[in-house]
């Protein structure tokens, strides 16, 4: 083996172990802590349609314990909270849930690849209008082309 080598996979080895050492250990954290990344963590599961279609299938959904615990989660909406959050979206999906109806239909696959597409039709064209520049009008196009 080459020093090339050896030297690749020494700082392997450290970005491995700086890796372990930045990342939370539940281990370490408090009793608060550790509540506040399992409420995180859950949060953000709200995000995908398919687990909540899971949760509705298994009736999960009409418990009234899960129900009220899915009202307190709604102070993830607050800002000091909800810049934690990778998946925003989960929070639109937590509002959502607050609703009978919504709940009820989640158990139907249908109504979930529905909500499915429409969450991906959403980053779709989301995302595209907020990449791509404004096409020019035709009149603009006009008067460039006169020019």
């Amino acid at each position: 083996m080459d020093t090339d080598q050896q030297q690749q996979q020494q700082q392997q080895q450290q970005q491995q172990q700086q890796q372990q050492q930045d990342a939370p250990s539940y281990d370490r954290m408090s009793e608060e802590e550790r509540r506040f990344h399992a409420e995180l963590e859950f949060v953000q599961a709200l995000a995908n349609p398919r687990y909540l279609s899971f949760l509705a299938q298994r009736e999960f959904l009409e418990d009234t314990r899960l129900i009220n615990y899915l009202k307190y989660l709604l102070y993830w909406k607050q800002p000091q909270y909800a810049q934690y959050l990778k998946y925003p979206q989960c929070l639109y999906f937590l509002e959502l849930l607050q609703k009978p109806t919504f709940r009820k239909e989640l158990a139907t696959a249908e109504y979930a690849g529905y909500v499915e597409n429409q969450q991906l039709l959403h980053w779709l064209h989301y995302t595209n209008n907020r990449t791509q520049p404004p096409q020019a009008t035709v009149s603009e196009e006009q008067e460039s082309t006169s020019q």
